[in-house]
């Protein structure tokens, strides 16, 4: 019984919260995530902030990851299974900005969750002895 309540209150206390959220922060989180699965189109440009001079443009369906404010790291897919990694390192007078390129409909009442199967299921290599 007490582990019914228990699951009663945790779902509902869920519930509570995703109404907390305001409309932008569900497409926002949305497009994000839809970024993060390779089906938006942007395009990212590195510029020095001193000389006005673009150094680099990135454009496709890429996914970006920062991990500190020094580093970015662009993941994009350039065709079935096939990605291309850049990294990228940022200094005072060299900047960027990511433009997205298309427009994405998302639902503002719906929230995404995306399972990756191979984060759940690993992938295993099998090695035996002859």
């Amino acid at each position: 019984m007490k582990k019914k309540f228990a699951a009663i209150f945790i779902s509902v206390m869920a519930i509570i919260m995703v109404g907390c959220t305001s409309e932008a922060d569900t497409v926002n989180d949305n497009l994000s995530k839809s970024a993060d699965s390779f089906e938006v189109q942007r395009r990212i440009v590195f510029f020095n902030g001193i000389t006005d001079k673009y150094l680099l443009t990135i454009e496709g369906v890429c996914s970006l990851d920062v991990d500190d404010a020094k580093k970015l790291r662009v993941t994009c897919k350039v065709g079935d299974n096939q990605y291309k990694r850049h990294y990228l390192g940022l200094s005072d007078n060299v900047s960027y900005f990511v433009e997205q390129t298309d427009a994405k409909t998302e639902d503002p009442f719906r929230y995404k969750v995306l399972f990756r199967p191979e984060a759940i299921i690993p992938d295993i290599d099998l090695q035996t002895s002859k």
